[in-house]
């Protein structure tokens, strides 16, 4: 056994997206805190290939696509990023790809995506395109092989092709993180738990329907990542019923029609027809607000940028906490984030428009900043200053489309959708309507704020649970997380052809043993049950420790040694199912410790830091790349404090990246 120092030792478990940001500010703070005298040795551990990890695998239908333009999806930190290391820029996803048919210069490592398909995608992409997830896969390899080049010498990275089942050790000494397959374990001075989304066991309701198909030779599949999902069950012409109107029903719509054969052909005049192969189901699509997610705008600003955050920013969270009692996020805090998300509206539709409206921008700023967003000085103001109803934001019309209607029939039904979703596209696609892009980007400046308030403990249980976990990310979704506007024209396409057919809102789903069918009603169509023999649940997997997938949190959850997000209230309490994480650095909270593990951390989706996603828009101070910077940062100077040990020698086998 060598007598040598060893090195410091950092075992990252999942090696997608978060965990490549993570090497990337790694490698950006490194020449700071990290003086180069001693090696320092990451594992990466993930079955699925480093970069683009499994959500974004290469290995996926070419059907799926993001539903961000090229231009609005970059993994570097950029002149907006308030983070205390060094901003390193580097291309968006379709700067990256300009180099492939030379609109743009070449990026150091270069190398042409094996792909075929790949590639010309690439060579033809315009920075308004959505791309398809193998795109995104070949952008977030090219990020992860740029990232090692950048890493000093005394820094090197193994990826292990294998899953981490568990990790054990003292809070004071060095961890053992125990790989499937593998006889002996690796030894890490830290662990960093990157595993990204993560699918859940059914829960009990899911199980009941799964039941009821196997007793009824019925299909049904619980919620799933679309690529992963496992269709072939499904006859041609079987009517199916699909829970969920959001990106997995567009995912699955995708793969159950074109990926069956089926294709698009344009009419002259520029709607789609579709051409059915005969071997498609027949979907009746139905949700809690019974329409699709709004479509993502395909425009840019016409105005000037507006300066966010402007009423919802760190200050006015400080005043709130101040107050010191309990927050209902309804009443004390959605009207401050409603007049953020108003501000970037109205200051785009001022600025880029003005002949649309009556007063000058600084006449109605001057008045807009004084008043509360739900007072009626407001409603005049904004209705004296844009006469039009169509360019003034209205938070509960665009929340629920559907309330308050009912229809005699589901024909009549299925027009009135087909003409809201028609419109909805147009809007979307015409930059006379850009202050609603001024809306969306407000909208993601709030993000970086929610979740000081949960930490603090001020928000009340039912806040957390009903609003915060339930209503607030459902309507951010629904309004700002849509597919592009081509899906859903293919959505009209499949409705004409009789391929979808929509159920309404507040759809609620039962199973006959009579019949053994599946059953569907809703409001929106009174007296109409729609029967099946197959039911789809098209939403992700919720978070759950209790039936989590991941064997390593699992075992983690099992021995007491993670504590799951609990917030309660008189007569209530909330689980969220996710990981609870010291805000400051991203330790994992162990109970039998009282506190935050030194030696443990967790970044991500399984975590209660809420929504901080893996890659970003440009130029939106990133909370994600806030994250990731502190995390590392952090990292950095805890394994310089780690003493050394001897090294142990030859590892077991692995593959060098």
């Amino acid at each position: 056994m060598s007598g040598t120092p060893a090195p410091a030792v950092l075992a990252v478990v999942g090696a997608g997206p978060r965990a490549t940001g993570l090497l990337e500010r790694i490698a950006a703070n490194a020449p700071e805190l990290w003086d180069g005298t001693r090696a320092l040795h990451i594992h990466l551990i993930d079955p699925h290939p480093p970069g683009p990890g499994r959500i974004w695998r290469h290995e996926q239908s070419g059907l799926l696509r993001m539903n961000s333009m090229a231009e609005d999806v970059t993994m570097f930190t950029d002149e907006s990023s308030t983070i205390e290391g060094p901003v390193r820029p580097g291309p968006s996803l379709a700067e990256w790809a300009a180099q492939f048919s030379g609109r743009g210069p070449r990026h150091a490592p270069y190398a042409e995506p094996a792909d075929p398909e790949v590639l010309a995608e690439l060579r033809t992409l315009d920075p308004a395109d959505f791309p398809t997830r193998r795109a995104q896969s070949a952008y977030l390899d090219w990020v992860f092989r740029r990232v090692l080049t950048e890493l000093p010498a005394s820094v090197t990275v193994e990826w292990h092709r294998t899953t981490a089942t568990s990790v054990t050790g003292p809070p004071d000494g060095r961890q053992q993180v125990r790989l499937d397959g593998r006889d002996d374990p690796l030894t890490a001075d830290l662990v960093v738990l990157a595993q990204g989304h993560i699918g859940t066991e059914p829960s009990h309701e899911h199980r009941a329907f799964a039941a009821f198909a196997r007793r009824h030779g019925r299909f049904h599949l619980p919620p799933a990542f679309s690529a992963d999902a496992d269709l072939s069950g499904l006859r041609p012409g079987e009517h199916v019923l699909v829970r969920g109107f959001g990106l997995a029903f567009v995912d699955l719509m995708s793969l159950l029609t074109e990926g069956r054969g089926g294709r698009f052909r344009t009419r002259p005049d520029g709607t789609l027809q579709y051409l059915p192969s005969g071997r498609e189901p027949v979907l009746h699509v139905g949700s809690r607000r019974g329409v699709p997610y709004h479509s993502k705008t395909r425009y840019r600003l016409q105005g000037p940028r507006p300066a966010l955050p402007r009423y919802f920013g760190p200050e006015a969270v400080d005043a709130l906490l101040a107050e010191g009692r309990p927050l209902d996020l309804r009443r004390d805090v959605w009207p401050l984030m409603a007049k953020e998300i108003g501000y970037g509206h109205y200051h785009e539709l001022f600025h880029a428009h003005p002949g649309r409206t009556t007063l000058g921008w600084e006449g109605f700023a001057g008045v807009y900043d004084r008043l509360g967003w739900y007072d009626a000085e407001m409603t005049e103001l904004v209705a004296s200053a844009v006469p039009d109803p169509a360019d003034r934001l209205d938070f509960e019309a665009l929340d629920r489309p559907l309330d308050g209607l009912a229809f005699a029939s589901p024909d009549a039904f299925q027009d009135h959708l087909r003409t809201y979703v028609t419109e909805d596209v147009a809007r979307r696609e015409n930059p006379e309507f850009s202050a609603d892009l001024g809306a969306f980007l407000a909208l993601l400046s709030l993000y970086g704020q929610l979740p000081r308030l949960v930490e603090s403990g001020r928000l009340t249980a039912r806040s957390v649970a009903g609003q915060l976990d339930g209503w607030w990310q459902g309507f951010f979704s629904f309004l700002a997380s849509g597919p592009p506007g081509f899906r859903l024209r293919q959505l009209l396409a499949l409705s004409e052809a009789g391929v979808v057919r929509f159920l309404g809102a507040d759809v609620r789903i039962a199973a006959d043993d009579s019949t053994g069918t599946f059953t569907a009603t809703s409001p929106t169509v009174p007296g109409r049950t729609t029967r099946a023999t197959a039911l789809i649940e098209a939403y992700l997997p919720g978070h759950s420790l209790d039936r989590t997938e991941d064997p390593l949190l699992r075992d983690l959850h099992r021995s007491g040694a993670l504590a799951e997000e609990v917030v309660t209230g008189p007569g209530f309490t909330h689980r969220s199912g996710l990981l609870t994480v010291s805000p400051e650095d991203g330790r994992l909270v162990d109970p039998s410790l009282g506190g935050p593990h030194p030696r443990r951390v967790a970044l991500g989706a399984p975590t209660n830091s809420r929504a901080v996603a893996a890659f970003a828009r440009p130029r939106t101070d990133s909370p994600g790349f806030r994250q990731n910077d502190a995390v590392a940062r952090a990292l950095l100077r805890t394994l310089t404090e780690v003493a050394p040990t001897v090294s142990p020698g030859p590892g077991h086998a692995s593959v060098a990246v």
